[in-house]
């Protein structure tokens, strides 16, 4: 092992004992705590990333992950990740030196933000973090004046009209535009050597990184004929971290495959990386948060079925967070948090007509409606599974607001597996340099099933 993560940093929990059982445990314990001062926590799986990290080495054997950091930048995560041998892609000068002051060396560090401001630039150049990512002219000349030995990489513009998180609109480079990018580069005597891409979170149609991998060959050779160094592909994220989502990983990466076999297929001397954020730590963070208000309110002319039911009446619950903090899903991913009971009702409880609100006093801060629970009271503890991503270190919006409480844990069968050899050893050359694919020594048992051929889009 590294030495990244100790045992000190998590909770240990034997086989058979879940997240759950932690949860019920420490809600019990906050509520009974002697100051009254209850507020909401998470409980972490880090043997859930362990098991992601596994999926990931058997699913893409040749490709490197990068963790994207702005994901969920609490400790414990970043530690087993890098005990994980993973890489870390960094959007600012903060976290740059949160991964170096935990031991990353600036080798295993991407600055892949495309809108850098200059003084991250310097802070980079001056830490050794060299592959820094850029899509139009003036961030080129911004990094040519500030950092004049780093290695660029071109990012592209995807079609990601579909996708949940479009970032094309604001990123990435027109495939018109990457040849007059490239001679520019050349140039300023800026070394561009590789090529990157991100269609987006939630995209539904994974035959768009096949295209996108496609496009990326045509920019290699690009890059190629004009004199650059092209040895790096970078898949980007947009990686699902539910089990429930509409296309599964497994399915991406049986498009993924196929499409690097053709257009950059092994021994070809390309190292190819994905920066990967949600994927790894959405399922492994539990959020569980407090009831601090509630209100009644009745329907001003009831019909009669609402007369003889509960149906007339709709109860509204405040928590202490919403939409403007760990809740921010429900704004940026029009998501609709489901909350678990911490408390199992009786089979003969009634259920209301119910809604979440976080604690802003505005029309926004709507967690959840359209809910059909019980009775519940100020004091009750909700559950939310699968928040891990954009929750934890991502700063609230909110003026003066404190960062929940997180407990670690991880199985004991997970941690001898992460001590023990199942693991790689981590490769000694540099991010940028050529690198061989991470390989956890297991066959691909699955048949993966071969997409169609793309064609790179042709530049008028």
């Amino acid at each position: 092992m590294a030495g990244y993560l100790s045992e000190s940093d998590f909770v240990m929990v034997e086989e058979g004992f879940s997240t759950r059982d932690l949860l019920e445990e420490l809600t019990l314990g906050a509520s009974q705590a002697a100051t009254g001062e209850v507020t909401a926590f998470f409980v972490a799986d880090l043997g859930a990333i362990v098991r992601k990290q596994f999926c990931f080495l058997k699913c893409l054997p040749r490709v490197r992950p990068f963790y994207a950091v702005k994901c969920n930048s609490s400790p414990g995560v970043l530690k087993v990740l890098a005990e994980l041998g993973l890489g870390f892609s960094c959007a600012n000068k903060a976290e740059m030196e949160l991964v170096q002051r935990i031991g990353i060396p600036a080798s295993k560090i991407i600055y892949a933000n495309p809108c850098k401001q200059i003084a991250h630039i310097k802070y980079a150049a001056k830490h050794g973090i060299r592959l820094l990512s850029f899509d139009n002219e003036m961030e080129l000349a911004k990094v040519a004046k500030s950092h004049p030995s780093a290695r660029m990489v071109l990012c592209i513009a995807t079609d990601d009209s579909h996708s949940l998180s479009c970032l094309s609109m604001r990123f990435g480079a027109s495939l018109k535009s990457c040849r007059h990018l490239l001679a520019k580069a050349k140039r300023s005597h800026m070394e561009v050597v590789g090529v990157s891409f991100h269609i987006g979170s939630g995209c539904p149609d994974p035959q768009a990184y096949a295209q996108s991998i496609a496009d990326a060959r045509l920019v290699f050779e690009m890059g190629t004929e004009l004199g650059h160094r092209m040895h790096i592909l970078d898949l980007g994220g947009g990686f699902p971290g539910i089990e429930g989502a509409k296309v599964r990983f497994e399915e991406i990466a049986s498009v993924i495959n196929p499409a690097l076999d053709l257009y950059f297929p092994e021994g070809c001397g390309v190292d190819i990386l994905a920066e990967l954020g949600r994927y790894y730590v959405t399922s492994a963070f539990t959020l569980a948060v407090n009831v601090i208000g509630k209100k009644e309110v009745f329907s001003d002319q009831p019909s009669r079925e609402e007369e003889n039911s509960f149906a007339s009446k709709t109860i509204v619950y405040h928590l202490e967070e919403g939409v403007y903090g760990i809740f921010n899903s429900v704004l940026f991913d029009n998501t609709c948090p489901t909350p678990i009971l911490q408390k199992k009702p009786s089979t003969e409880q009634p259920s209301y007509s119910s809604s979440l609100w976080g604690p802003v006093l505005d029309g926004y801060d709507c967690v959840a409606e359209g809910l059909w629970l019980p009775q519940l009271h100020v004091g009750d503890w909700l559950v939310f599974e699968n928040m891990g991503a954009y929750t934890v270190g991502t700063g609230s919006l909110l003026g003066g607001a404190q960062a929940c409480r997180v407990t670690y844990a991880m199985s004991r069968v997970a941690w001898e597996a992460l001590r023990g050899q199942l693991l790689p050893p981590e490769p000694e050359e540099d991010a940028e340099d050529v690198c061989k694919p991470l390989s956890c020594g297991w066959e691909i048992t699955d048949t993966l099933c071969v997409g169609p051929v793309f064609t790179p889009a042709s530049i008028m």
